[in-house]
C-alpha cells in the first residue's frame, strides 16, 4: 500500500452508477423482506441520478411556487428543493468517503500487519537482528569492563 492519500474521485463511479450485480450484492447481505428492501431504496436514493430525478421533479414544482407569493418561493427552496434534491446528494458524498475510509482502514491494516511481523522474533528481520547486535553490543562492552577491571586490579 502506498502512503499516497486515497483519493474519492477513484470511488465515484462505484457509487454514481450502482449496477444490478451491486445491487443484489448488497441485498444478499442482509436477511429479510423488509432489510432487503431497504437496502435497494437506500442504494438507489444515494445516486447522483436520483438527485437530478430529484431535481427534475422539484423543478415541475417551481411554477406553483412563484404564483403563490413571496412565502411561495422560500418554503419551496426549504422544504422541496434542499429536502428532496440535498438528501440524494449527502448520501452520494457520504458513501464515496465510506468507500475511501474502508480502503485507509485496508491500509493501515496491512501497515500493521507488516509491523507485527517485522517485531515476531521467529521471523527474519526485526527484533531478532536487533537482539543480535544488541548481544554483540554487551559482549564487547563485558570484555571491555573485563580489561579495565583487570587494569585497576592489576595496574602497572
Amino acid at each position: 500500500m502506498s502512503d499516497a492519500p486515497v483519493k474519492t474521485r477513484a470511488h465515484l463511479g462505484v457509487v454514481l452508477h450502482p449496477t444490478p450485480r451491486m445491487l443484489k450484492e448488497a441485498m444478499a447481505d442482509v436477511d429479510g423482506f423488509n432489510a432487503k428492501f431497504a437496502v435497494l431504496i437506500t442504494r438507489l436514493v444515494g445516486t447522483m441520478w436520483c438527485a437530478y430525478l430529484f431535481t427534475v421533479i422539484a423543478l415541475l414544482g417551481l411554477n406553483a411556487a412563484l404564483k403563490a407569493g413571496g412565502e411561495g418561493i422560500v418554503a419551496w427552496i426549504a422544504q422541496t428543493f434542499l429536502q428532496l434534491v440535498l438528501l440524494s446528494v449527502i448520501m452520494v458524498g457520504q458513501n464515496v468517503q465510506s468507500i475511501a475510509s474502508d480502503k485507509r482502514a485496508e491500509g493501515t491494516y496491512e501497515d500493521a500487519v507488516k509491523i507485527l511481523d517485522r517485531l515476531d522474533l521467529s521471523t527474519k528481520g526485526g527484533i531478532a537482528d536487533l537482539k543480535l547486535a544488541l548481544d554483540e553490543r554487551l559482549s564487547a562492552i563485558e570484555t571491555r569492563l573485563e580489561a579495565v577491571s583487570t587494569d585497576v586490579k592489576n595496574p602497572k
